[in-house]
């Protein structure tokens, strides 16, 4: 069976996600990053309290009394890493997934992991949610990695019209 070549396929305007999927995956995703880092740290909290973990105890005190650059930057880290992860996996957060929407590359592929860490580090640019209120729903985590937040079935369909007529060409 020939391997379809899809060197030539290119996600188009109409295949990206709205502005307003893109916002709700925001809400989303920071929403439901915020509600794990505090359902973990409580956690961690009663698991030190309960066990008597004197070292993780001291540890969480510590981490409640540090200054606000060095907190911000920790939680910027796990952010990141809570997105990577996600992404890297499936192509998608679980914003993305209730708005069905995924992250690809312009051929239509999946991001390699290296892309997705390049588009999880442009994520703590200062301002860069700001950056979609240009004329395209695409930010500068978009732009900078070369990625695309597409509309699943939009996108699913003008691939399968593309490989539909790469078929018909080959006959």
């Amino acid at each position: 069976m020939e391997v379809l070549n899809y060197k030539d396929f290119r996600v188009t305007d109409e295949m990206l996600a709205s502005k307003s999927k893109r916002f709700a995956n925001y809400i989303i995703d920071t929403t439901l990053f915020y509600v794990l880092f505090f359902l973990l740290g409580g956690l961690l909290g009663i698991i030190a309290y309960v066990i008597g973990i004197e070292g993780l105890a001291e540890f969480l005190d510590k981490l409640e009394n540090i200054n606000s650059l060095l907190d911000r930057l920790i939680t910027s880290v796990i952010f990141m890493f809570f997105y990577f992860i996600l992404e890297s996996i499936s192509q998608r957060t679980v914003g993305k997934l209730i708005t069905q929407s995924k992250v690809v590359l312009e051929d239509g592929t999946k991001p390699t992991p290296e892309t997705i860490i390049i588009r999880s580090l442009c994520r703590i640019i200062p301002f860069e949610p700001l950056s979609f209120l240009g004329s395209t729903a695409r930010g500068w985590h978009d732009s900078i990695s070369k990625t695309y937040v597409v509309d699943t079935k939009i996108f699913e369909e003008q691939k399968k019209a593309y490989k539909d007529y790469y078929l018909i060409g080959k006959q």
